[in-house]
C-alpha cells in the first residue's frame, strides 16, 4: 500500500471493574453514546477509516455497539498495552505508513488532535511520536525522557522514577503514532520481563531510540481531551468537560446560553444567531434550531427537531421529531411529537399530539396561523388545514379544513343541590 495509508488500533478488552457495572465500561454513555463509539468516531473524524479494535472482557456487548464499523482482534488474555497490539499486528502486515494507536476509554478527544498527531509525525518523519501532556502536579503517568537533541529515550513509570526524574511535568497519556513497518520490527524484540509479566508498549520506544530511529511527541493543548474513564466519578468529570466544551461552542457562535452548567446540548445540535436557551433545558443530537428562537426553561428537544427562525419553545415543554414553522409559539406544558407545524401558529397550553395507539407511530399536521386551544388532544393520524381554530378542551380525530373552528368536548351540565345531597 502506499505510503500515505494510516490504520488505527484501538484498545477495548480491560475489564474496567472500578466502573461496578454488570455492562462493560466502554458501553456506558456520555451524553447518549457509548465512550467506545465515541472514541472509535474520534478516530473516523481525523481522516482515518480502517479501524481495529483489539476486544477481549465482554467483547459481546462492544461488538454489539460498533458492529461492522471496525475490523476485531481478539486479546483474551489481558497481557499488557503491547500484547494488545500484538494481536492487532496482523492488520499491518505487507502495510507501510502510519498507525494511530491509542484507549478505547478517552471519549473526548478532539478529532483535529489526532489529526495533527499523525501530521507532525509525517512532517518530521518519526518512526514514533507520543501525544503528551504537560501537567504542573505530579499524576502517576509516566515520564517522558528527552536526550539533548529532543528524541524521546524512554518513558520511565511514575513507580520508577528516582528523586529527579519525579519531577518531570511531561507525561505519557498512551496514545501514539508509529511507523508500521518499524512498529511491527520493534513488537518482535518486545519482552515481558518485568514484576507483572506483561508486554508494554512503552517499551517501543525505547527499543527505537537505541536503532537511531526519531522518537518525538506532541504535547495536547488542552488536558480536558486526554481525560479518561476508570469509574462513575471519571463518567461524570468527562460528561461536564464535553458539556462546557460544547455550550462555549454554541457561545461563540452567537447563541445566549443563560446557564452553561444547566443546559445540556448533545453532539451534532446546530442553533442559529441571538437564539436564547433558559436554564434546564435538553436539546439532543440531530437537531436543528433557527435564528433568534427562544428555548426553556425545562423544555425537552428530542432527536429529529427543525425549529425555524423566531420559534418559541416554552417551559415543560417536549418535542420530538417535529418540523415547526418560522414565529410559531409552543409555550408551555405541551407534548408535540411527530409533527409538523406551520408558520405563525400557536399552540395552547396542554396540548398534546396523541401519536401512539400502542403499535404505530402516525403524524399530526398544522396549517400555518392556526390557534389550538388549551388542553387540546390531537389523535393522530390527523391533519388541520391553514388558520384552524380549535376550541379549548378539544379531543380532535378527525381533520379540520382551512379556516375552521373545531369544538370536539362534551356540553356542560349542571345539576343544582347535586353536592348537598
Amino acid at each position: 500500500m502506499a505510503q500515505e495509508d494510516i490504520l488505527a488500533i484501538v484498545m477495548a478488552a480491560g475489564k474496567g471493574t472500578r466502573m461496578k457495572s454488570n455492562k462493560s465500561k466502554l458501553v456506558h454513555k456520555i451524553y447518549g453514546k457509548e465512550i467506545i463509539k465515541r472514541a472509535i468516531e474520534n478516530v473516523k473524524n481525523a481522516g482515518i477509516d480502517e479501524v481495529i479494535a483489539v476486544v477481549g472482557y465482554q467483547k459481546e456487548q462492544i461488538e454489539e455497539v460498533l458492529g461492522d464499523s471496525v475490523k476485531y482482534a481478539i486479546q483474551e488474555e489481558q497481557l499488557g498495552t503491547g500484547h494488545a497490539v500484538m494481536k492487532a499486528s496482523k492488520f499491518l502486515e505487507n502495510k507501510s505508513g502510519k498507525v494511530l494507536i491509542l484507549n478505547g476509554d478517552h471519549p473526548i478527544m478532539r478529532p483535529e488532535t489526532l489529526k495533527n498527531l499523525v501530521s507532525v509525525s509525517k512532517e518530521r518523519n518519526e518512526s514514533a511520536t507520543i501525544l503528551t501532556m504537560v501537567h504542573d502536579k505530579t499524576i502517576p503517568y509516566g515520564k517522558i525522557i528527552h536526550d539533548e537533541n529532543g528524541n524521546i529515550k524512554e518513558i520511565i513509570e511514575h513507580k520508577d522514577c528516582n528523586a529527579e526524574q519525579i519531577n518531570i511535568k511531561e507525561v505519557n497519556l498512551g496514545m501514539y503514532c508509529f511507523d508500521i513497518k518499524e512498529l511491527l520490527s520493534a513488537l518482535k524484540e518486545l519482552k515481558n520481563d518485568n514484576m507483572q509479566e506483561e508486554y508494554y508498549l512503552t517499551d517501543v520506544i525505547k527499543i527505537m531510540y537505541n536503532k537511531g530511529l526519531k522518537t518525538g511527541s506532541v504535547v495536547v493543548s488542552d488536558n480536558t481531551e486526554v481525560l479518561g474513564v476508570n469509574d462513575r466519578m471519571d463518567l461524570q468529570v468527562l460528561t461536564k468537560a464535553l458539556q462546557l466544551r460544547i455550550n462555549t461552542e454554541h457561545l461563540k457562535n452567537g447563541v445566549t446560553i443563560e446557564d452553561i452548567n444547566n443546559t445540556y446540548i448533545y453532539d451534532d445540535v446546530k442553533i442559529g444567531m441571538d437564539t436564547i436557551i433558559h436554564p434546564n433545558t435538553t436539546i439532543k443530537s440531530d437537531v436543528i434550531i433557527g435564528e433568534e428562537c427562544e428555548i426553556g426553561p425545562n423544555a425537552y428537544i428530542r432527536e429529529k427537531c427543525r425549529l425555524a427562525n423566531k420559534v418559541k419553545v416554552g417551559s415543560f415543554v417536549e418535542i420530538k421529531n417535529a418540523i415547526i414553522g418560522e414565529g410559531t409559539k409552543v409555550p408551555h406544558l405541551s407534548y408535540m411529537g411527530d409533527c409538523e407545524i406551520g408558520a405563525k401558529s400557536n399552540i395552547g397550553c396542554g396540548t398534546i399530539t396523541c401519536n401512539y395507539d400502542g403499535f404505530n407511530k402516525s403524524k399530526t399536521i398544522i396549517g400555518e396561523h392556526s390557534f389550538i386551544g388549551s388542553n387540546t388532544n390531537l389523535v393522530a393520524p390527523v391533519t388541520l388545514g391553514k388558520n384552524t381554530f380549535v376550541a379549548a378542551g378539544s379531543t380532535i380525530t378527525d381533520d379540520v379544513p382551512d379556516d375552521s373552528l373545531a369544538i370536539a368536548r362534551e356540553r356542560q351540565v349542571n345539576k343544582e343541590g347535586w353536592n348537598k345531597k
